[in-house]
């Protein structure tokens, strides 16, 4: 049987990250060093590492992210690799991991992994993490599942994953519906689907789509300076089933009459929004404001794909279309 070839492009994060005295710990590791101390690594699979960047979770924009796909999309498209692993900081990793699912043009499988640990940590998880990704990207089972995460043994989808714990080895889950599969001793074994892969063919992001938060008695403050700051989209992460406090319905009623969409999300990881809730700042005064319901979709991720939305040049009723499902 044929090895698989694979590509594996490092990025930064937890995994590449070394201690520096006085500085606590900073991403200074390259592919090579990390493979180094990753034993075994190429023994399923013939590895083509490429260093496409050295950066932190919370350094990454959208528009590295777009940058990001791009260049998977150009190795993956000469025809030399089955699969490709990409490692990621994870703080930002649901939100990259988002977005190259929904702009990639490839089908061939993209895993993406990290490490909650670093390599100076004698509980460093990177190599498990790693293995796993190389051995899940080589895998039949993983093609047509769109964009995958590999991590403590688990396959999330993209369009899932949540970090739900800030230093927990099992810190990712799919809450609405479980991992997709597993990486075992024997082999990668996939149990459901994440469903139907959506794809939005953008060029760009529009980067000023803001991220406001409701919490109890907060006002319109938030939403008001996005606007006055010149926001193309907002993304409300609201409360409960997509409810806000009355202080903000207001502005979410200028932003759609000024034509900025507003999408609510919930800030509960489990659920969807709708339009059920009556009173001022209600799920369904939001819909008569205008608003656009998230569904399932977390705030961040929706974040995102406003942002590709956007980019693409979608109008109001493509975008509603896009989050709610057609009429």
């Amino acid at each position: 049987m044929q090895r698989p070839s694979i590509l594996i492009v490092f990025t930064g994060g937890t995994i590449s990250m070394r201690a520096v005295p006085g500085r606590g710990v900073v991403p200074a590791r390259g592919g090579a060093e990390i493979l180094a101390l990753v034993p075994g690594a190429s023994r399923h699979a013939d590895l083509h590492a490429e260093d496409f960047d050295r950066l932190p979770g919370p350094h990454w924009t959208p528009e590295r992210m777009l940058e990001l796909s791009r260049f998977l999309d150009e190795r993956l498209a000469t025809g030399r690799y089955g699969g490709a692993v990409v490692t990621h900081g994870t703080d930002t990793l649901e939100e990259t991991v988002y977005l190259l699912d929904l702009t990639l043009a490839t089908d061939l499988p993209v895993v993406v992994t990290g490490a909650m640990r670093t390599p100076d940590d004698p509980t460093w998880d990177g190599p498990s993490n790693l293995l796993n990704a190389i051995a899940c990207s080589g895998s039949r089972a993983a093609r047509g599942l769109g964009v995958l995460v590999v991590l403590n043994e688990e396959i999330h989808a993209a369009r899932e994953v949540v970090k739900m714990h800030t230093e927990a080895l099992g810190a990712f889950a799919s809450p609405h519906g479980g991992p997709l599969g597993v990486v075992d001793l024997d082999g990668v074994h996939v149990h459901r689907s994440g469903g139907e892969r959506e794809r939005i063919p953008a060029d760009r992001v529009e980067s000023r789509v803001d991220l406001v938060v409701a919490a109890a008695g907060v006002g319109g403050g938030g939403l008001r300076s996005a606007l006055e700051e010149g926001a193309r989209g907002i993304v409300v992460q609201a409360l409960g089933r997509g409810n806000v406090p009355p202080g903000m319905l207001a502005e979410v009623r200028r932003a759609v009459g000024e034509g900025v969409p507003v999408v609510g999300a919930s800030r509960c990881p489990q659920g969807r929004t709708a339009p059920v809730y009556g009173y001022e700042g209600g799920g369904l005064t939001l819909r008569e404001a205008g608003a656009v319901f998230a569904m399932d979709l977390s705030a961040p991720k929706a974040r995102i794909k406003l942002m590709l939305l956007l980019g693409a040049g979608a109008a109001a009723e493509r975008i509603r279309a896009a989050f709610e499902g057609p009429e």
